[in-house]
Protein backbone atom coordinates (compact mmCIF):
# COMPACT_ATOMS: atom_id res chain seq x y z
CA UNK A 1 0.00 0.00 0.00
CA UNK A 2 1.37 3.63 -0.87
CA UNK A 3 2.03 5.76 1.59
CA UNK A 4 -0.32 8.10 3.23
CA UNK A 5 0.08 11.84 2.22
CA UNK A 6 -2.35 15.02 2.12
CA UNK A 7 -1.39 17.96 0.35
CA UNK A 8 -2.53 21.50 0.71
CA UNK A 9 -1.65 25.03 1.44
CA UNK A 10 -2.69 27.92 3.91
CA UNK A 11 -5.40 29.98 2.30
CA UNK A 12 -5.80 33.09 2.70
CA UNK A 13 -9.13 32.92 4.92
CA UNK A 14 -6.81 30.82 7.68
CA UNK A 15 -4.41 33.79 8.47
CA UNK A 16 -5.60 35.39 11.14
CA UNK A 17 -4.33 39.02 13.14
CA UNK A 18 -1.20 37.76 13.76
CA UNK A 19 0.04 36.81 9.98
CA UNK A 20 -0.37 33.41 10.02
CA UNK A 21 -2.50 30.76 10.00
CA UNK A 22 -5.04 30.57 12.56
CA UNK A 23 -4.71 27.43 15.18
CA UNK A 24 -8.27 26.62 14.04
CA UNK A 25 -7.42 26.15 10.55
CA UNK A 26 -4.92 23.31 11.87
CA UNK A 27 -7.79 21.51 12.79
CA UNK A 28 -9.35 22.27 9.88
CA UNK A 29 -6.22 20.62 7.78
CA UNK A 30 -6.27 17.76 10.03
CA UNK A 31 -9.95 17.40 9.57
CA UNK A 32 -9.72 17.29 5.98
CA UNK A 33 -6.61 15.26 6.13
CA UNK A 34 -9.01 12.13 8.25
CA UNK A 35 -10.80 12.20 5.15
CA UNK A 36 -8.60 11.66 3.27
CA UNK A 37 -6.76 8.89 4.99
CA UNK A 38 -10.33 7.35 5.45
CA UNK A 39 -10.49 7.25 1.53
CA UNK A 40 -6.65 5.89 1.42
CA UNK A 41 -7.85 2.86 3.20
CA UNK A 42 -11.09 2.20 1.38
CA UNK A 43 -13.79 4.07 2.91
CA UNK A 44 -14.62 6.18 0.10
CA UNK A 45 -18.43 8.54 -0.24
CA UNK A 46 -19.80 5.46 -1.91
CA UNK A 47 -18.60 2.72 0.63
CA UNK A 48 -19.54 4.91 3.04
CA UNK A 49 -23.58 5.01 1.58
CA UNK A 50 -23.05 1.53 0.72
CA UNK A 51 -22.06 0.35 3.76
CA UNK A 52 -23.47 2.48 6.03
CA UNK A 53 -20.05 2.27 7.95
CA UNK A 54 -18.11 5.31 8.77
CA UNK A 55 -15.32 6.60 10.98
CA UNK A 56 -16.03 9.13 13.86
CA UNK A 57 -12.94 11.58 15.60
CA UNK A 58 -13.51 10.21 19.66
CA UNK A 59 -10.30 12.41 20.53
CA UNK A 60 -8.18 14.88 19.40
CA UNK A 61 -4.53 16.55 21.04
CA UNK A 62 -3.22 18.97 18.22
CA UNK A 63 0.53 20.37 19.18
CA UNK A 64 1.43 23.46 17.26
CA UNK A 65 5.36 24.04 16.53
CA UNK A 66 6.24 26.70 13.94
CA UNK A 67 3.90 29.34 12.38
CA UNK A 68 2.27 28.89 8.93
CA UNK A 69 1.80 31.60 6.16
CA UNK A 70 -0.50 32.26 3.55
CA UNK A 71 0.16 30.44 0.45
CA UNK A 72 2.52 28.02 2.44
CA UNK A 73 2.35 24.39 0.75
CA UNK A 74 1.55 21.97 3.41
CA UNK A 75 1.49 18.55 3.82
CA UNK A 76 -0.01 15.44 6.39
CA UNK A 77 1.48 12.13 6.72
CA UNK A 78 0.39 9.85 8.92
CA UNK A 79 1.67 7.35 11.62
CA UNK A 80 -0.55 4.20 13.09
CA UNK A 81 0.72 4.21 16.56
CA UNK A 82 -2.09 0.86 16.99
CA UNK A 83 -5.17 -0.55 16.39
CA UNK A 84 -7.65 -2.73 17.18
CA UNK A 85 -10.98 -4.05 15.68
CA UNK A 86 -12.41 -0.67 15.29
CA UNK A 87 -10.20 2.00 16.84
CA UNK A 88 -6.94 3.83 15.26
CA UNK A 89 -4.80 5.04 16.89
CA UNK A 90 -3.43 7.71 14.96
CA UNK A 91 -0.70 10.68 14.64
CA UNK A 92 -0.94 13.15 11.90
CA UNK A 93 1.77 15.67 10.97
CA UNK A 94 2.37 18.48 9.51
CA UNK A 95 5.07 19.59 6.87
CA UNK A 96 6.20 22.17 5.03
CA UNK A 97 8.02 22.45 2.12
CA UNK A 98 11.67 22.79 4.39
CA UNK A 99 10.39 19.42 5.33
CA UNK A 100 9.85 21.01 8.97
CA UNK A 101 7.28 19.48 11.62
CA UNK A 102 4.92 22.52 12.19
CA UNK A 103 1.81 20.49 14.02
CA UNK A 104 0.90 17.28 15.10
CA UNK A 105 -2.85 15.87 15.35
CA UNK A 106 -2.57 12.51 17.93
CA UNK A 107 -6.02 11.26 17.56
CA UNK A 108 -8.53 8.30 18.23
CA UNK A 109 -10.58 7.14 15.59
CA UNK A 110 -13.41 4.72 15.97
CA UNK A 111 -15.51 2.62 13.44
CA UNK A 112 -18.97 3.42 13.48
CA UNK A 113 -22.15 1.45 11.71
CA UNK A 114 -24.27 4.16 10.89
CA UNK A 115 -27.64 1.82 10.86
CA UNK A 116 -27.09 1.62 14.59
CA UNK A 117 -25.14 4.69 15.33
CA UNK A 118 -22.83 2.57 17.50
CA UNK A 119 -19.02 1.42 16.79
CA UNK A 120 -18.15 -1.28 14.88
CA UNK A 121 -15.69 -3.49 13.36
CA UNK A 122 -13.73 -2.10 10.53
CA UNK A 123 -15.22 -3.64 7.46
CA UNK A 124 -13.41 -5.95 4.67
CA UNK A 125 -11.06 -4.48 2.48
CA UNK A 126 -10.40 -1.83 5.62
CA UNK A 127 -9.33 -4.09 7.76
CA UNK A 128 -6.91 -5.42 5.45
CA UNK A 129 -5.61 -1.91 4.37
CA UNK A 130 -5.66 -1.27 7.98
CA UNK A 131 -3.24 -4.01 9.24
CA UNK A 132 -1.07 -3.46 5.86
CA UNK A 133 -0.45 0.46 7.13
CA UNK A 134 0.18 -1.62 10.48
CA UNK A 135 2.82 -3.84 8.97
CA UNK A 136 4.32 -1.04 7.34
CA UNK A 137 4.49 0.85 11.13
CA UNK A 138 4.52 -0.80 14.05
CA UNK A 139 8.04 -1.13 14.40
CA UNK A 140 8.16 2.92 13.89
CA UNK A 141 10.25 4.97 16.81
CA UNK A 142 7.11 6.51 19.04
CA UNK A 143 7.00 10.59 17.99
CA UNK A 144 7.94 12.81 20.06
CA UNK A 145 4.76 14.30 20.40
CA UNK A 146 2.53 11.27 20.90
CA UNK A 147 1.27 10.48 24.48
CA UNK A 148 1.51 14.15 25.43
CA UNK A 149 -0.65 15.15 28.33
CA UNK A 150 -1.72 19.05 29.24
CA UNK A 151 -0.52 20.36 32.68
CA UNK A 152 2.07 22.58 33.89
CA UNK A 153 5.04 21.44 34.84
CA UNK A 154 6.53 22.36 38.72
CA UNK A 155 9.73 23.12 40.23
CA UNK A 156 9.58 20.40 43.51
Amino acid sequence: MQPFKYQDHVHSEWVDYNGHMNDAEYARMFSHAVDAFMDHIGLNKEVIEQEAYTIFTLETHLCYLKEAHENEPLSVEVQLMDYDAKRLHVLFSMINEQNELIATSEQMLMGIDQTTGKPAPFIEPVQANIQSIWREHEHLDKPKQAGRTIGIKRQQ
